[in-house]
Order: structure tokens, then C-alpha cells, then sequence
């Protein structure tokens, strides 16, 4: 379900062919973007305004040169170019490294990711990803739980979701289930048990609520180049509704085998020990309310250092 935008907020569309990072898309791209352009000229057109990239593009450098006077940052919160391959990933990475040199400030969303750009730039923060505190759902408002323990993952299963990590634990606890609630772009390769519920995709209040029926939250992904850059949000709202998470060893959750009620997974061997450990841990020990504070998007732009002078408030 798409929520309507704020009064505040005005929404453009650039609208073009979905042919970018091809080379040569802003040739054809560059005539359906002038509208917008025009609109921006009106709002942007002095250094009250902050310029933020999202996503590398040949638009955003396009607004680079545009509102150059502009203070400007770069929101790195993947490693982009990871996605594509052969042309598309090679002129990615390049127009993503031209916006890195250009902007003021960097914001990177993992460790890797600040290592990355440090390289690059001299004014390279990492921000970790956070919580909307608005959306969580209230402890206890919940439906029936069920007799049987249950592991639950909430997100996107694309090629970088550990299917044989699943099977293995659900073929190791039959007795009880694994919910999975979210798209599917990269099915498993092979049947799953029948302990293995497939939930369709929702909207992120639903996809919220549905975790309070979990027993464990679970993360599983593969570790690969799409992985290593990245901080998953739902290990934020796994332990802000008090959740124990299992999750397998990649990009941010490499390091925080050591935080209390979380066990990173490093091979399928050591699975069981995992699974009876989070069975185990003592969820009234997390302090979640807190945990949420400490981890809230509020906090995290607090923490993130001061923007460029010309755009504090």
C-alpha cells in the first residue's frame, strides 16, 4: 500500500526509458527530465537548499552541475554497481565515483561501505540504517500464538536470500515452523519442507505486526558481493520488539556476533547450537524500548556530525 506524501513534501518524476546505466541513456533520457528541472530551478536556486543523492545516476550529476553553489551529500546505502554487470555495472560504478568526488559530505550505510569511500573523499561518515519509531507496532498487540516455536524472516527474497540455509533449519525443526512473508524474485531451487510457510509481500505495518508472532527473527542471507555493504533494517526491528535474531555471517551482522540475544550463523553445522541458544535467550533481558530509541532515525541524524554550514538549522 503506498501512503500518500505529507503536505510538506513535493514529489517529482523524472519519467525516461529504463535503459540507464546503459552509456548514452541521458541522451534520450535528458528531454523528459526539463519539466522537473524547471520546477527544481525555482526551489533550488541558493545555498538554503541541501542537495541529497540517494542513488547514483546520470540525473543526479546532472543536478550536481546544476545547483553546484548547493551543499550536497551522497546517501551510500548500497554498493550499487553490485547489482549490474559487464557495461551497465562498469558505467554505474564510474558515474557513482564522479558523485562521491563532487559532493560534500558522504553518509555510508556499513563499514565496508565507509572503507569504500574513504578512499574517495575526505568527509566520510558512517550512519547506520535505523528505525521509523512511528511505525512500530505496541508489544502485546498480537493474535493468538501459536503452541509451536516459530523462526520468521519479513523482506525481499532475491538472489542474495539463503535458500539452503533455510531448508537446513527447517529440516532440523520439523515441529516447529518458518514463516516467510514477503516477494519472491528468486524462488529455491527445490521443494521446501512442509514446515515452511510462504506469506505474501504487505505493507510494512502488517509486515511489522506479523513479527510479534515470532519466537526468532531471522536473517539469511548468502554472503557475496551483494551482501558484504550491507546493514538490514529488520535487524533493527527484529530487537526493537525484543526478538532474538539469528543471522547467517555477512556485511554489518558480521559484527555484532557478540551483542547479547544475537548469533551469527557461519556455516550449517553450527545451526543447531544457534537455534537452541536464541530458543533459549531471555527476550524480557533486551531492552527494547531503549534499543529503539538509541536506534531510531532521529538518533541516527543526530550522531551523523553537523551538515555543511550554509544549510544548519
Amino acid at each position: 500500500m503506498v501512503q500518500d506524501a505529507p503536505s510538506w513534501l513535493k514529489v517529482l518524476k523524472p519519467g525516461g526509458f529504463p535503459i540507464e546505466p546503459l552509456p548514452g541513456s541521458a541522451l534520450i533520457n535528458r528531454q523528459f527530465w526539463r519539466p522537473n528541472l524547471s520546477a527544481l530551478d525555482e526551489c533550488a536556486n541558493d545555498s538554503s537548499t541541501l542537495l541529497v543523492i540517494g542513488k547514483p545516476s546520470v540525473l543526479a550529476l546532472e543536478l550536481l552541475e546544476r545547483f553546484f553553489r548547493c551543499p550536497s551529500l551522497y546517501d551510500a546505502m548500497d554498493d550499487f554497481p553490485a547489482f549490474y554487470a559487464g557495461l551497465s555495472r562498469i558505467a554505474l560504478a564510474r558515474r557513482e565515483q564522479m558523485i562521491a568526488r563532487r559532493v560534500d559530505i558522504i553518509w555510508a550505510s556499513s563499514s565496508k561501505l565507509k572503507i569504500r569511500w574513504d578512499g574517495f573523499h575526505n568527509d566520510v561518515r558512517l550512519v547506520h540504517n535505523g528505525l521509523d519509531l512511528s511505525a512500530m507496532p505496541v508489544m502485546g498487540q498480537t493474535s493468538t500464538k501459536s503452541t509451536k516455536q516459530i523462526f520468521g524472516y519479513v523482506g525481499t527474497m532475491g538472489a542474495w536470500f539463503d535458500w539452503d540455509w533455510i531448508r537446513a533449519l527447517a529440516e532440523s525443526r520439523l515441529d516447529d515452523d518458518i514463516r516467510l512473508v514477503g516477494p519472491v524474485f528468486e524462488p529455491p531451487k527445490s521443494a521446501l519442507p512442509g514446515n515452511v510457510a510462504m506469506l505474501p509481500a504487505c505493507d510494512h505495518e502488517l509486515a511489522l505486526r506479523s513479527m510479534l508472532q515470532f519466537d526468532v527473527g531471522l536473517i539469511p542471507f548468502k554472503n557475496n558481493a551483494l551482501t558484504a555493504s550491507v546493514d538490514p533494517i529488520k535487524y533493527y526491528e527484529y530487537r526493537a520488539l525484543a526478538l532474538p535474531v539469528i543471522s547467517t555471517d555477512f556485511g554489518e551482522m558480521h559484527f555484532r556476533s557478540d551483542v547479547p540475544g544475537v548469533f551469527v550463523s557461519r556455516s550449517l553445522a553450527d545451526m543447531p547450537s544457534l537455534v537452541e541458544a536464541a530458543l533459549r535467550f531471555d527476550r524480557d533481558s533486551i531492552d527494547n524500548r531503549l534499543f529503539a530509541s538509541q536506534n531510531s532515525w532521529e538518533a541516527r541524524f543526530d550522531a551523523a556530525g553537523p551538515l555543511p554550514a550554509e544549510v544548519r538549522t
